[in-house]
C-alpha cells in the first residue's frame, strides 16, 4: 500500500490519500461472503423484534386497560386511607422532598428532586470527509482531517488523532459530572418508590443571573448561566472547565427558581409507599407524568405511548429485515459486477426483490404475532403479506401468452 500525505498552510487541516490494487474477483467475493453471514444474523433478529413486539403492544394494552378499570382517584388533600392499600391509585399533587440538594464545591443550593452538574472541558476535536475514488488502476481513499477547539462534556483521546502534534487534549477533567437525587420524595402523603422517582427527568438549566457575589468562589467566573475555571471565559484555551447546573422536579415552598411541580401518579398503594402494581395481563403499572393530569387521561397517555413504540419497533424490525436481506443476496450482484448494463439490472431487480420480501414476510411475522389474540386480523394480515405473490401469478399466464 502505498501513501501520500500533504498539509494546509493553516495547520489545523490535512489530507491523507492511501491507495491500493483495485481488488479482485475473489477478494471482493470474500468481502461480499463476509456480508451474507452478517445479512443472515440481521435477518433472523428481524424476526424475534417484530414477533415479540406484537406479543409486548397486546400485552401492554391489556395491562393498561385492566388498571384503568381498577384505578381509586385519590383525593390530593387526603390523608392515608388503610381500605385502599394493595390497591391501585391515582394520585395529582405538588412534589415535596425535606431538605435542598447541595454542591458545596459551587456553593449551589435547590430544593428539587434531582440536581445536575455537567462538566465541559476546552479541547481539540477531529473531523474527518473521506472519498473514494479509482485512479490509474489503483482504488484510493482521500481523508481531509480537520481540527477545531470546541467545548465537550467527555474527554477526547487526542492519541487517536491523525496528527496529534499541536492538537493534544489533557487526559482528564480537573471536575467530574455528577447527578444528585434527594434520598426521599413524596407526592401528597406518599413516598414514590425508586422507579417513580426515576421518571422525573425534567431536566432545566439553573440561571446564575443574580446570583450574590458571596455565593461565588474568588476562583471562578460567572459568564451566563455557567462558572468558569479561567479568568477570561471569552478566550478559553485547551483545557479550561466550565460548570453548570441543571435540576428536575421542583419541590420547594419558595419561588426561587419556580414553585413546587405538580405530577400526577398511578401506583398500587402501600402503606406510605407508592409501589409497582402487578396486573393480572403481565405488566406492572408505575406511572409518573409531570402535570396535573386525571386518571382517564394518565392512561390515554399510556396507550398513545405504547402505539408509537410499537409502530416505531415494527419500522425498526422490517429495516433489520431488508438490510438482511439485501446483504444476503449482494452476492448476486457481485458475480456480475463486470458487466455495467447487467449490474444495474440485476442491483434494482435485487432491491425490489428484497422490498418485496421483507414487506411479505414483516406482515407475515406480525400476523403470527397477532394469530392467538386477534385471529380475523391475522388472517387479514396474512392476506397481504400473499398479495404480492398472487398478483404475480396471475400475470405470469399473460406474459406466456404475448
Amino acid at each position: 500500500m502505498s501513501q501520500s500525505f500533504a498539509s494546509s498552510e493553516s495547520g489545523n487541516q490535512h489530507t491523507r490519500v492511501t491507495s491500493r490494487a483495485k481488488p479482485g474477483f475473489l477478494e471482493r467475493l470474500s468481502e461480499t461472503a463476509g456480508g451474507m453471514v452478517v445479512g443472515l444474523g440481521l435477518f433472523a433478529l428481524s424476526f424475534y423484534v417484530l414477533f415479540t413486539n406484537e406479543g409486548r403492544a397486546l400485552r401492554t394494552a391489556a395491562s393498561l386497560d385492566e388498571g384503568l378499570s381498577q384505578v381509586i382517584p385519590l383525593h390530593p388533600y387526603s390523608g392515608l386511607e388503610p381500605q385502599n392499600n394493595g390497591n391501585l391509585v391515582h394520585l395529582s399533587a405538588k412534589l415535596r422532598t425535606a431538605q435542598p440538594l447541595h454542591d458545596p464545591n459551587y456553593r449551589v443550593a435547590l430544593q428539587a428532586v434531582k440536581l445536575k452538574r455537567q462538566v465541559e472541558m476546552y479541547q481539540w476535536v477531529e473531523y474527518q470527509e473521506s472519498r473514494d475514488y479509482v485512479e490509474d488502476g489503483e482504488q484510493k481513499s482521500e481523508t481531509t482531517y480537520t481540527y477545531n477547539t470546541e467545548w465537550k462534556s467527555e474527554v477526547i483521546n487526542s492519541r487517536n488523532f491523525d496528527k496529534e502534534i499541536g492538537h493534544m487534549n489533557p487526559s482528564a477533567m480537573a471536575v467530574e459530572s455528577v447527578t444528585v437525587v434527594a434520598p426521599e420524595v413524596w407526592v401528597g402523603p406518599f413516598l414514590l418508590s425508586k422507579g417513580l422517582v426515576d421518571q422525573i427527568n425534567n431536566f432545566q438549566t439553573l440561571s446564575l443571573t443574580g446570583l450574590p457575589p458571596s455565593h461565588v468562589d474568588p476562583f471562578l467566573t460567572v459568564d451566563g448561566d455557567y462558572f468558569y475555571h479561567t479568568h477570561n471565559p471569552r478566550r478559553p484555551e485547551v483545557g479550561d472547565v466550565r460548570v453548570s447546573f441543571s435540576y428536575a422536579g421542583l419541590s420547594g415552598e419558595g419561588t426561587w427558581p419556580g414553585p413546587a411541580l405538580t405530577v400526577s401518579t398511578v401506583a398500587m398503594q402501600r402503606g406510605e409507599q407508592l409501589t409497582p402494581f402487578k396486573t393480572k395481563s403481565g405488566d406492572p403499572l408505575e406511572i409518573l407524568y409531570m402535570e396535573e393530569l386525571t386518571a382517564k387521561e394518565v392512561f390515554e397517555r399510556e396507550h398513545q405511548h405504547n402505539s408509537m413504540m410499537t409502530w416505531a419497533l415494527r419500522a425498526g424490525g422490517w429495516a433489520l429485515m431488508f438490510l438482511g436481506v439485501s446483504l444476503t443476496v449482494r452476492i448476486v450482484h457481485t458475480m456480475v459486477d463486470w458487466v455495467p448494463i447487467l449490474r444495474e439490472l440485476v442491483s434494482l431487480g435485487l432491491k425490489l426483490f428484497a422490498l418485496t420480501v421483507s414487506s411479505s414476510l414483516s406482515l407475515l411475522t406480525i400476523a403470527a404475532g397477532w394469530l392467538y389474540y386477534r385471529p380475523l386480523v391475522a388472517i387479514l394480515l396474512c392476506a397481504l403479506a400473499l398479495l404480492p405473490i398472487l398478483l404475480g401469478r396471475s400475470r405470469a399466464p399473460t406474459k406466456k401468452h404475448q
